[in-house]
């Protein structure tokens, strides 16, 4: 699965780094750092930080490809 997160949405409410911690990362206070690539065991967490993110910043698998701009 692919994922991208639309920076310009994203708030920093880190609910994707607390879920979803080998994917997602703080990089100092704001900055968000995320592997696009999500591995096979990091599916099901990804999908739970995509549908927590209070913004809904982060597109997933086919999303990515009409979302993303």
């Amino acid at each position: 699965m692919r994922t991208v997160v639309d920076l310009t949405r994203c708030q920093g409410y880190a609910q994707c780094v607390f879920l979803a911690p080998d994917v997602f990362e703080l990089h100092g206070e704001e900055g968000l750092l995320y592997a696009t690539a999500v591995p096979e065991d990091q599916v099901a967490r990804v999908r739970q930080a995509a549908a927590a993110c209070p913004v809904q910043a982060i597109l997933l698998g086919e999303e990515v490809s009409s979302g993303a701009r």
